[in-house]
């Protein structure tokens, strides 16, 4: 990351030309207590980048609703839900065991407007 300026801060790594980090996890990656359940890759002409699946990406913004009561991060679950097919039985079961059934119902109402 030094050979392209970005410095470490902490866990972040930061470029002053960016409003941008980058962070690298320390495995393995879940959302909440589930480990994530599969990654999906998209191949451009430096290299492949692993992603999310749209399922644990819905989910991993709920969880910053949930926990921290981020509306963005909540209107971030929402876009993806409606621009992508998700599990959504998987995120309302996943919800629940977070402890998170109200807050989930609320961005179901929303995700049906």
């Amino acid at each position: 990351m030094q050979e392209i300026d970005f410095q470490r801060q902490g866990r972040y790594f930061h470029h002053p030309e960016t409003p941008y980090f980058v962070e690298f996890i320390s495995g393995p990656p879940s959302v909440g207590q589930d480990p994530i359940s599969g990654f999906k890759e998209l191949s451009l002409e430096t290299g492949k980048i692993r992603l999310l699946s749209p399922t644990d990406c819905v989910k991993d913004r709920l969880a910053a609703f949930y926990h921290w009561g981020d509306r963005q991060s909540l209107e971030q679950a929402l876009l993806v839900a409606r621009s992508r097919e998700i599990d959504l039985d998987n995120v309302e079961s996943w919800s629940i065991r977070e402890g998170n059934k109200d807050e989930f119902e609320k961005f179901k109402r929303r995700l049906n407007d």
